[in-house]
């Protein structure tokens, strides 16, 4: 595990998946504690892939792979590249493993770094290889809820008339759920987690704020280069997770080829792909 800290917070980083497992403000935990017996995982990082594919695989030049649900990277021990006392970048490269399912040669790096209150998250994503690289990446941060979700709010930085698409396993189907209808508020309920989770494929925030109706708690996302966004959150445990994603999962009639993938991202030999978000304690 690796710290980071400034005056106001204290970050804990695990190696493995380069993944938040503590946010310290004032004494207080703003991360779901990963019990084993309810979710074990704090924020894991989502690579290369997020969500599911049909039947879990897709197709490369006539070729048939197998990548499971959100990818490999978050059980891979990333190392860690350079690090001052309020920033650390960490690297995991592709190996012969990590090539059974997902054949490209690329560099990962995650660089936190600490801004006030604010940790700024940033993704470099290189392809080492030849070809066109496809993939997609995102994150799946758990938040601490101890009172219960239902005694929290998220509030969207604009006004939305959200219909969540439903889940049939790990798929898209083509049924949704109106959640609501020209605001910013979406008072959370447990019974919209009884199916699994909330997925926004058409939200026109870039920042989400998970707010305690009652004491004001408060942890805002920004995400601005991000498209879709998702709520999860396990039936009746005290955390809920806020999920931007620059992909999303497959819908049930979709192919398998990955170049025709709803979202993907394709990435030209020996470029770069840069992304970024941040996780801000307002209170």
């Amino acid at each position: 595990m690796l710290k980071l800290k400034n005056e106001f917070l204290t970050v804990t980083i695990n190696e493995t998946g380069a993944e938040i497992k503590s946010i310290l403000f004032g004494g207080v935990e703003y991360i779901w504690e990963g019990r084993p017996e309810v979710w074990a995982s704090s924020c894991p990082l989502l690579f290369p892939i997020c969500g599911g594919l049909k039947d879990d695989k897709y197709v490369l030049d006539g070729k048939e792979y197998t990548l499971e649900k959100h990818g490999f990277i978050r059980r891979k021990i990333f190392e860690v590249e350079s690090k001052t006392e309020t920033s650390a970048t960490f690297l995991s490269r592709s190996d012969a493993e990590t090539k059974k399912s997902f054949p490209f040669d690329y560099e990962l790096r995650v660089t936190f770094t600490l801004n006030c209150k604010t940790v700024k998250i940033d993704y470099s994503v290189k392809n080492t290889g030849n070809g066109t690289m496809y993939f997609n990446i995102g994150s799946h941060e758990g938040y601490s809820t101890p009172e219960g979700i239902e005694e929290y709010d998220v509030v969207f930085d604009k006004n939305e008339t959200l219909e969540s698409v439903v889940l049939d396993g790990n798929l898209l189907s083509k049924e949704c759920l109106s959640v609501i209808e020209n605001d910013r508020v979406l008072p959370l309920d447990d019974k919209y987690f009884e199916v699994d989770a909330l997925v926004f494929d058409k939200l026109n925030s870039r920042s989400a704020t998970l707010k305690n109706r009652k004491n004001g708690r408060a942890v805002k996302v920004d995400f601005p280069d991000d498209k879709y966004f998702l709520l999860w959150h396990k039936h009746g445990a005290p955390y809920i997770c806020l999920e931007p994603w620059n992909g999303i999962p497959d819908r049930a009639g979709s192919s398998y080829d990955i170049t025709e993938k709803e979202g993907i991202t394709a990435l030209e030999e020996k470029k770069e792909y840069r992304h970024t978000h941040s996780i801000t304690i307002i209170k």
